[in-house]
């Protein structure tokens, strides 16, 4: 079953062929602008200052639903956004790929979900996923008030959808956000991401 999912999914390991633009940890993150499913434009830039979390999202891949489904995403969101972090998901699936649905559609997944994030953002094109090499769902970045990029990866070591393994799992996004609000080093910087491929548009 576990063996099916990841074929379905295309894991990393199956697309690591992809050739995508990486974001460098330490470097400045590239600046984006995107609508989100209540139809505002946001930009990155506009919340310098801030520690940012973007989340790439897709709700139908069944790592995702690990996450949500166990609530795991869901307290990270409510305990960080408490603290001042802004919560970017990201949607990069193209038209007519798993996952891009209308943003009223959306909405209706993040209500049932009891999503907390700041914003979920529409890119269907992929330019900003690709711009930061986003290669599954979910995919994590960590991003200082300075705009600086410090973590990328996994959300944690557990590489597989069973609900459970969420409760004895290392979760990186954690450790980095507590680690670096606190002015300590992050404990991981990068990391190899897994899940299912991002639906990009072909080129």
């Amino acid at each position: 079953m576990i063996k099916t999912l990841l074929l379905t999914c295309g894991l990393l390991a199956v697309t690591a062929g992809l050739s995508l633009a990486e974001a460098e940890v330490g470097k400045t993150a590239p600046n984006f602008s995107l609508p989100d499913t209540n139809g505002k434009t946001l930009t990155l830039a506009d919340f310098k200052g801030k520690y940012i979390v973007l989340e790439w999202y897709q709700p139908d891949c069944p790592f995702v639903r690990k996450h949500y489904r166990s609530g795991n995403m869901q307290r990270l969101q409510k305990e960080y956004t408490a603290k001042g972090v802004t919560w970017l998901s990201i949607d990069s699936s193209a038209p007519g790929e798993e996952g891009n649905y209308p943003s009223e559609k959306l909405n209706e997944i993040a209500k049932q979900d009891g999503a907390a994030r700041t914003a979920l953002l529409l890119d269907p094109s992929g330019d900003v996923g690709r711009s930061y090499g986003a290669k599954t769902t979910p995919d994590m970045f960590i991003i200082d008030p300075k705009g600086i990029l410090v973590y990328k990866g996994a959300i944690d070591n557990k590489r597989s959808t069973d609900l459970a393994d969420v409760k004895t799992a290392t979760n990186y996004v954690k450790g980095t956000l507590d680690a670096v609000m606190a002015g300590k080093t992050a404990p991981a910087t990068a990391t190899q991401p897994y899940g299912c491929s991002v639906k990009y548009a072909s080129r």
